[in-house]
Order: structure tokens, then C-alpha cells, then sequence
């Protein structure tokens, strides 16, 4: 049960501060991209060694391909991730309610004319898979080695790399998690797109499970 409560928690405080600063700062490309890599450091280094620090559904989906946690445990991993993310969300709607800024659009995710950059369907999906693979790949190399006292640095790293070209884009999911909970939350546009950053990251994940999974082999 302390591994389940430990992803809740990641991922909500990875919503929590990824998707807060988004708001407060207008999607500032620096910014966002260093709170969501922060949070994901913060949180490996804490709840993360009791969880292994996932905190993200496609993560969850790499680390299964390579059969380092069995099925019914992932379930409950992501289970435990979306309930997570969406605490964080609905604790940002309370907050961002409360004072002039607004509500905004919680940090969702999006494409066409929810992306400032007016990226196409088939562009966001592409950029979604990549950006997942990239992320999801670093993750499991990262965490290969036993004791490595830098894996948390480097895949918050890493995932602040990705922010870095996908904020402008799609606002940079790489987690289903973190889409789905602002999106179930606002509704409208953001839930009706929202199966693209369902799926996109699920596929990247898959790739790069299988990728690492027939690099290691060959090593």
C-alpha cells in the first residue's frame, strides 16, 4: 500500500507545481520546464524510494515491458498515478479560484488551436511519441544500475529537456496521467483532445520498452 500512496503523491505534487507554474506563468518555456523536472527530482528522492518513482502511467508501461513489475501491481500504479494527478489538479482549481488570476487552463494540454504554435493533429501525435521515448528511454537506463544515486537527477533532467521543445507545441505531456486530470476537470476542449496525449505517450513507451529491453540484451 506505502508503493501505491507514494505514486499518488508523486504525481500529484508533479501536477501540483508542473502545472502550477505553467499557470502562473504563462507557459514560460524555462519555468515550466524546470518546475516539472524539479517536482520529478524532489519527488524520486523522497517517495520515490519507496515507489521507484514513476509517477506516470508510460513509465509504468517501459518498466512492465521489461518485467520489473508484474501486471496487476502496474494496474494499481496507474490507478494510483491518475488519482494522484487528479488531487493536484482539483487542488490548483481551488487555488487559482480563490485569486485573480483565474482558473485558466490548468496546464492542459492541446493542439490546433490549443497550442500556441497551432501544431496539427498528426503533428502533436508525432511530437508525443518522441518526446515520450526520449523521456521514457532515459528512465529505465537511468534506473538499470542499482544504487545509482543520480538516476533522480537525471530523469528529472530529462524530463525537463523534453518541456524544453514540447511546451510550445503541446504543451509537452509525456504522461497520461498529467493530461488526463486537468482535462477531466475543465472539460470542453481540453477532455475532447485529450486521448491524443492518452495514447501518443503510451505508444513512445512501448517503443522505448522495447528498444532498451533489445539493447540490454546486446550489451
Amino acid at each position: 500500500m506505502k508503493k501505491y500512496i507514494s505514486e499518488a503523491i508523486g504525481t500529484c505534487v508533479l501536477v501540483l507545481i508542473g502545472c502550477g507554474v505553467a499557470v502562473l506563468s504563462s507557459g514560460d518555456l524555462v519555468a515550466t520546464s524546470l518546475a516539472f523536472g524539479l517536482a520529478i527530482v524532489a519527488m524520486a528522492y523522497s517517495v520515490g524510494t519507496i515507489s521507484g518513482g514513476h509517477f506516470n502511467p508510460a513509465v509504468t508501461l517501459g518498466v512492465l515491458i521489461n518485467k520489473k513489475i508484474k501486471g496487476n501491481e502496474a494496474i494499481i500504479y496507474i490507478v494510483a498515478q491518475v488519482i494522484g494527478a487528479l488531487i493536484g489538479a482539483g487542488l490548483l482549481y481551488v487555488i487559482f479560484s480563490s485569486c485573480s488570476i483565474g482558473v485558466g487552463n490548468l496546464g492542459a494540454n492541446g493542439f490546433g488551436t490549443a497550442s500556441s504554435k497551432d501544431i496539427t493533429l498528426a503533428g502533436a501525435l508525432l511530437v508525443e511519441v518522441i518526446l515520450t521515448f526520449i523521456f521514457v528511454l532515459t528512465v529505465l537506463f537511468a534506473s538499470n544500475e542499482k544504487d545509482n544515486k543520480l538516476a533522480g537527477l537525471v530523469i528529472g533532467l530529462s524530463l525537463t529537456l523534453v518541456h524544453l521543445i514540447g511546451i510550445q507545441l503541446t504543451g509537452t505531456s509525456v504522461n497520461p496521467a498529467r493530461s488526463l486530470a486537468p482535462a477531466l476537470i475543465l472539460g470542453g476542449q481540453a477532455f475532447r483532445q485529450v486521448w491524443v496525449f492518452i495514447i501518443a505517450p503510451l505508444v513512445g513507451a512501448a517503443i522505448a520498452g522495447f528498444t532498451y529491453k533489445y539493447l540490454i540484451k546486446r550489451k
